[in-house]
């Protein structure tokens, strides 16, 4: 099956009662990388976010702080602005559950699902947790000493007694499981899609889907004594930007290729959210694309801790590119991973300072003061020469697989032995010492590096898109000429271009009190 044009991706849909945290940022910084990746790769490409608006908890927490709840999530939505314009992640759309574009979508979809005779009128009763805005069963359920019981999550919850409108989710219990069947990648990674199979295998509930405690919400169709339920709301975010069911010039890029969610939503993502498309007949997304927590230093980030890092100071600190390599290269993606300012300081000054920036500098000056700043000629092509170059040229596909595989820790180690490959020929060559023995042999050597240069800025451009651009920059590489199809040999660089004056790529992080 050749591949569409078209390439749709999602960030989890935040919720609006609080500011953003690191863990935000950092789903942000991984869904933006795949986006451009995408469209460096000549797809046309859909990058999505949203503010999940509604909900018994927005009410609660505007109550709380003395404001009206639609001016708790304009607070929010313009908390994750900023945070999108400052890790340069924006997303091409902000869907907000609040906007009249997504209550139409919502009431169409609730309309199918009900016409389709899966929506009924009935009475719950049962554990719901306010803060994860979901029911549980008794069996999942733990109790302290106190006699108070918490969800799986380790949310306190209560019990609930109200009328209430079901979704039959245990009609589809064996549909989903023959969609896993014939779509095995739909849950990635692997550990994540076994156990929504496990948890689908020992049944479904109906769901609830409706409330009439509270009216911050979307009320049904017909019925506006009940709004609906957050995840019938949030998720048909995903769906409202494409503007499905109007047919716009949108509707092109659905089935979403990927929603990008952390690991505690996986259940409403991979199952209700196919089985409310399943009923209302639209194609389910192509994938769930499951990443892990982050901790601080080991430690699940905390209120009550203290160690809530706000991802705006953290990329002000460190710089936003530096924060978005260290993220993306130093957690597998899928598994928890760790941050602490020592893992970030040795990224940026082994990794990015030394390994890519100080190659960069070095080479580019050579060529500033031997080369009349212009790329010199390649001349004749070495083993070494053809050997280095070859590395880079294959990186390509590599990086490629690697990314449509939502890996980028390992797209950017293929990138890095490339970096490692080049500081090593560089160093071996000695270019610095053929200037009067052999002064095309030093010009073909810094053709080979900054021929590989290229090649790495072009590759480097989703995950540090601001140095990367500075680098192609420094190397004369024109803005129509940096797309993935150009990190190919056919467009090398040209001898006698002239090259703009070095400037550091990426300076050393210093301690602040050892720079006073």
């Amino acid at each position: 099956m050749s591949e569409r044009a078209e390439f749709y991706i999602t960030t989890a849909i935040p919720y609006a009662n609080g500011a953003p945290h690191i863990g935000h940022a950092y789903e942000r910084i991984a869904t933006d990388a795949f986006a451009r990746f995408n469209r460096l790769d000549g797809r046309d490409t859909l990058f999505v976010t949203g503010m999940d608006e509604h909900g018994l908890k927005m009410q609660q927490t505007a109550t709380r702080e003395g404001l009206t709840p639609r001016a708790l999530a304009d607070r929010t939505a313009a908390q994750f602005q900023a945070m999108g314009e400052k890790l340069n992640a924006l997303a091409d759309d902000v869907v907000r559950t609040t906007q009249a574009r997504h209550k139409d979508t919502v009431q169409e979809i609730w309309r199918r699902m009900a016409a389709r005779g899966d929506i009924y009128l009935s009475k719950y009763s049962g554990w719901y947790s306010v803060r994860d805005e979901a029911y549980y069963d008794e069996s999942e359920l733990t109790q302290n000493g106190d006699g108070n019981k918490f969800a799986p999550t380790g949310t306190p919850v209560e019990w609930v007694e109200e009328e209430s409108y079901f979704f039959r989710l245990s009609a589809y219990a064996d549909k989903l499981l023959a969609f896993y069947e014939a779509h095995p990648d739909f849950v990635t990674p692997e550990k994540y899609r076994n156990e929504i199979v496990a948890f689908v295998k020992r049944g479904l509930n109906d769901l609830s889907v409706s409330r009439t405690t509270f009216d911050w919400g979307i009320p049904v169709p017909g019925d506006d004594r009940h709004v609906m339920y957050v995840w019938v709301d949030a998720l048909t975010n995903y769906l409202t930007a494409t503007g499905w069911f109007e047919g716009g010039p949108r509707a092109k890029f659905w089935p979403c290729d990927a929603h990008v969610i952390g690991k505690d939503i996986t259940r409403f993502h991979a199952i209700f959210w196919p089985a409310f498309l399943m009923s209302a007949e639209v194609p389910p997304p192509k994938q769930i694309v499951v990443h892990g927590f982050l901790f601080n230093r080991g430690e699940k980030m905390s209120k009550s801790v203290g160690n809530v890092i706000d991802p705006i100071a953290l990329a002000d600190h460190y710089g936003v590119d530096a924060l978005r390599y260290f993220f993306l290269r130093e957690v597998p993606f899928g598994q928890d991973g760790n941050y602490s300012h020592e893992a970030i300081v040795q990224r940026i000054n082994a990794d990015l300072a030394n390994d890519l920036g100080n190659l960069a500098q070095r080479s580019l000056s050579m060529i500033a003061k031997n080369c009349a700043a212009k790329v010199p000629e390649q001349g004749a092509v070495a083993a070494a020469d053809a050997e280095m170059l070859a590395t880079a040229y294959e990186a390509v596909e590599k990086v490629r697989v690697a990314m449509r595989a939502f890996l980028p820790h390992q797209a950017l180690a293929e990138i890095w032995a490339v970096v490692g490959e080049a500081n090593r020929y560089f160093a071996g060559q000695e270019p610095w010492k053929l200037g009067k023995s052999d002064p095309a042999r030093r010009d073909a050597v810094l053709y080979a590096t900054v021929e590989c240069l290229r090649v790495v800025g072009v590759l480097c451009q989703p995950f540090i898109p601001a140095a990367a651009g500075k680098l192609l920059d420094l190397l004369a590489v024109r803005a129509d000429e940096r797309a993935l199809i150009y990190a190919r040999p056919e467009h090398r660089l040209i001898a006698g271009a002239d090259v703009p004056q070095p400037a550091p790529i990426f300076p050393r992080y210093v301690e602040p009190e050892a720079a006073q």
